[in-house]
């Protein structure tokens, strides 16, 4: 596996344990045994820094969907894509996309990559366009 992949699957953990959890990420950070890949820890801390800006354009973007009604790890993908398209110009969209709905089709449902194909195809025309 890729290492970028590898800190996206890491991100989207350390953000679901501390969704579950119901803590602090710096205090789940803060606790883990070993520190955690360098791509891994800024995506993390990415999302829940800027998560009131993504789940803002996740409710703009999404049809019918609140961030609090989707699956949570639609919603934990969506938020790290999201990061992505708006703070790494040096990842290229396809890549943000095509890596977010690799991870839905392993560890969510079977409608789940369509959807987050589609959400951060359409929130990606609308924050890079030109880029």
């Amino acid at each position: 596996m890729a290492p970028r992949r590898e800190a996206r699957e890491r991100a989207l953990s350390l953000g679901y344990e501390a969704e579950q959890r119901g803590v602090d990420l710096d205090d789940l950070l803060s606790d883990l045994p070993a520190e955690p890949e360098p791509y891994a820890r800024e995506l993390a801390e990415g999302v829940a820094r800027c998560q009131p800006e993504i789940d803002a354009l996740l409710r703009e973007f999404s049809q019918r969907w609140t961030p609090e009604r989707m699956p949570v790890i639609d919603r934990g993908l969506l938020r790290l894509g999201t990061f992505e398209l708006l703070h790494c110009p040096d990842v290229p969209t396809p890549v943000v996309i095509s890596e977010a709905v690799a991870l839905a089709k392993e560890y969510s449902t079977e409608d789940s990559g369509r959807f987050v194909n589609g959400l951060l195809s359409r929130i990606a025309a609308e924050t890079r366009a030109g880029v």
